[in-house]
C-alpha cells in the first residue's frame, strides 16, 4: 500500500511539473510572439530558396556553402532593388496622392450631403471632418506623432535586417539543426520524422514561391492597367495590390479598394473601368494563374483557409493572418501521414456532390487485389424439381 502511494505521488509531481513547463512555454510564446512570427517568416523564405540551392548543387556541382552564397546574394539584391527603386517611387506617389486628398474629401462631402435620410449624410460629413483634420493647414506637427513614426520606421528596418540574417543562418545551419533534433528521437522513427520534416518544408516552399509569383504578376498587371487608365499613383496602387495578394480570399478585394477610391476623384467612368479591370484580373487569376501556379502547393480547402485566416488574424494580427495558411498547410501534411490510407473511407451516399469527383471515384473503386464476386446463376424450374 505504501509503495503504491509513493508511485502515485511521484506521478502527481511529474504531471504537475509537466503542466507547469507547458504553461511556462505558452507564456514565453505569447510574450515573444512577434519574434516567433519573424523566425517563421525566415523559415518560409529559407524553404522557398532551398530548392534553388539543391538545383545549383546538382547541375553545377558546387559545394553547398557556395550555392547558398550565390542564391542568397541574388535574393538580397532583389530585396535591395525593391527597397531602393520601387519603394521610394511609391512613397513619392503617396505624397502626391495626399495633396489631392482634401479635394477628394470635399467631393465626398458634397456627395454625402445629397443622401437621404439626412442622418446618413451627417455621418459621412463627420467622417470626412475626422479624416481631414490632420491635414488642415496651420496646425503644428505633433511631436509625439513624429516620434512614433520614427520608432515604427526603425522597428521595420530592424525587423527586415533581422529577417535577412535569420534566412541566411537557417540556410547554413538547417542540416545541422535537423540532425540535432532527430538525435532526441528513437532510431526506428528518425527516417519517418525526417521525411515528414522535409515534406512540410517542401510544401511551405511551394506556397511561398507560388505566392511571390502571384504577387509579382498581379502587381505588374495592375500597375500597367492603372497607368494606361490614367490613375494617379499607379505604381503605389500596383504595389498595394501585390502586397494584399498575400492574404487569401479577401486580399484582392482589399487591394482594389484604394484604386477605386482614387478613381472616384477623376470621373464615374473611371470608377467603372477600374472595377472592370479588377473583375477581369480576378477572373484571370482564379481561372488561369491560381490553377497553374498554385496547383498542389498547399492543397487546403477554402473552409480551412478562411478559418486559418480568422484564427491567425485574431492571434497575431495581419502578420498572423499571413502565416496562418502555411502553418495549417504544414499541420495537414503531418495529419495526412497519420491517416490510414490502406483502408479508404466509403463516400456517404446522402452527401452533396463536391468538385473532387476523381478522389471520390478512387475511394469507391474496390482494391485491385480483391476478387470479383461471382454472379450466382439462377436455377431453372427443372433443376429445382430434380433437387
Amino acid at each position: 500500500m505504501r509503495r503504491d502511494s509513493i508511485d502515485w505521488a511521484v506521478r502527481g509531481v511529474g504531471l504537475a511539473v509537466g503542466v507547469g513547463l507547458v504553461l511556462v512555454l505558452a507564456g514565453l510564446f505569447v510574450a515573444a510572439r512577434d519574434i516567433v512570427l519573424l523566425v517563421f517568416l525566415a523559415v518560409l523564405l529559407g524553404a522557398a530558396l532551398e530548392p534553388l540551392i539543391g538545383s545549383m548543387r546538382g547541375r553545377a556541382g558546387v559545394p553547398r556553402g557556395v550555392a547558398i552564397l550565390i542564391v542568397y546574394a541574388g535574393f538580397l539584391a532583389l530585396v535591395v532593388a525593391i527597397a531602393v527603386f520601387i519603394v521610394p517611387a511609391a512613397l513619392v506617389q503617396l505624397s502626391a496622392a495626399l495633396t489631392r486628398l482634401p479635394t477628394f474629401l470635399e467631393q465626398v462631402r458634397a456627395w454625402g450631403a445629397n443622401l437621404r435620410p439626412s442622418a446618413l449624410g451627417d455621418g459621412i460629413s463627420a467622417l470626412v471632418d475626422a479624416v481631414k483634420a490632420p491635414f488642415e493647414p496651420g496646425q503644428p506637427p505633433n511631436p509625439n506623432s513624429l516620434v512614433n513614426a520614427s520608432i515604427v520606421v526603425g522597428q521595420a528596418a530592424a525587423a527586415l535586417i533581422t529577417l535577412l540574417f535569420l534566412v541566411f543562418f537557417w540556410l547554413t545551419e538547417r542540416p545541422r539543426l535537423q540532425r540535432y533534433v532527430l538525435a532526441f528521437m528513437p532510431a526506428t522513427r528518425r527516417a519517418g520524422i525526417r521525411s515528414a520534416w522535409n515534406e512540410v518544408e517542401a510544401r511551405l516552399g511551394l506556397w511561398v514561391r507560388g505566392q511571390l509569383l502571384l504577387m509579382a504578376t498581379i502587381g505588374i498587371a495592375t500597375g500597367i492597367a492603372y497607368s494606361l487608365l490614367g490613375l494617379p499613383a499607379a505604381l503605389l496602387l500596383g504595389l498595394i495590390a501585390a502586397v494584399m495578394e498575400v492574404i487569401p480570399i479577401v486580399g484582392p478585394l482589399l487591394g482594389a479598394i484604394p484604386a477605386i477610391l482614387v478613381a472616384t476623384t477623376i470621373s464615374p467612368q473611371t470608377v467603372v473601368l477600374t472595377m472592370a479591370i479588377y473583375l477581369v484580373l480576378q477572373l484571370v487569376e482564379g481561372n488561369v494563374l491560381v490553377p497553374v501556379i498554385m496547383r498542389n502547393s498547399v492543397g487546403l480547402s477554402p473552409f480551412l483557409v478562411l478559418v486559418s485566416l480568422l484564427v491567425g488574424g485574431t492571434v497575431g494580427g495581419p502578420l498572423g493572418a499571413i502565416v496562418a495558411v502555411p502553418v495549417v498547410a504544414g499541420i495537414t501534411v503531418i495529419l495526412e501521414r497519420l491517416q490510414d490510407r490502406d483502408t479508404p473511407v466509403p463516400v456517404d451516399p446522402t452527401a452533396v456532390e463536391t468538385p473532387y469527383e476523381e478522389e471520390r471515384e478512387k475511394l469507391e473503386e474496390p482494391p485491385a487485389s480483391a476478387p470479383t464476386p461471382k454472379r450466382r446463376r439462377r436455377r431453372s424450374s427443372t433443376e429445382v424439381s430434380r433437387a
